[in-house]
């Protein structure tokens, strides 16, 4: 199968690399690329790709009302945020407003087109090297006085809240097997089982539901 991409990036050179990359490879297909938040909208919308490679910071609409228009929309495109970390205060804004990755971009372009297949099969993806920067930045801006009320988790099982828990910090599924002393394909399937039963999207939904329950705490 061939995932069809919209790149969205008001860096044209950024544009150009992943266009020049993604040209060669079988299982995957630019077809549009924007400058804008609203030329993503419209291209998403025209197009129908699997995947949108959105930049945040860009002239207009930016990458964040970009995110939320798209996912809230009739398109089923998914949405993978490439962008500078250290300098973007609204990361996590664009994974609230239905991001299913988070790439930096001085990852490595391999990298990136990994991510990006990761997503298009369906899952969600945030950088392993700055998961846990991205957990301890949101901790640090995300004042319970200011954000949304506490999320109550019900219908999981005690064993199941563990594994949101470890998901939340950041863990991988090897990682949440070897703490739980379980096999990785049993944390798979309470992955899955968590997916189902709080009618999340991907692993990144399952990160934000672990801090909105209070079960990962803020870095002290």
């Amino acid at each position: 199968m061939t995932a069809r991409v919209v790149l969205a990036d008001d860096q044209q050179l950024i544009r150009a690399a992943l266009r020049m990359v993604m040209a060669d490879l079988a299982d995957m297909e630019v077809v549009g690329e924007a400058a804008t938040g609203a030329e993503a909208v419209a291209l998403t919308g025209e197009l129908d790709p699997d995947v949108v490679v959105m930049d945040i910071r860009m002239p207009g609409t930016d990458g964040i009302e970009a995110t939320r228009a798209i996912t809230a929309g009739p398109a089923g495109a998914r949405i993978v945020v490439l962008t500078t970390f250290d300098d973007d205060a609204y990361v996590y804004g664009a994974l609230r407003a239905g991001a299913s990755g988070f790439l930096v971009k001085d990852m490595g372009l391999d990298d990136i087109i990994g991510a990006v297949r990761v997503v298009a099969a369906g899952d969600g993806l945030i950088a392993p090297s700055v998961t846990r920067r991205l957990i301890e930045d949101f901790a640090s801006r995300a004042a319970p006085s200011a954000g949304p009320a506490r999320r109550e988790l019900t219908g999981i099982t005690e064993r199941e809240r563990e594994v949101l828990t470890l998901v939340g910090t950041g863990l991988s599924n090897t990682e949440i097997a070897a703490e739980l002393c379980i096999s990785v394909a049993t944390a798979k399937t309470y992955l899955s089982r968590l997916l189902a039963k709080l009618g999340a999207r991907d692993r990144v939904q399952l990160v934000i539901m672990a801090f909105e329950a209070g079960l990962v705490s803020v870095p002290g």
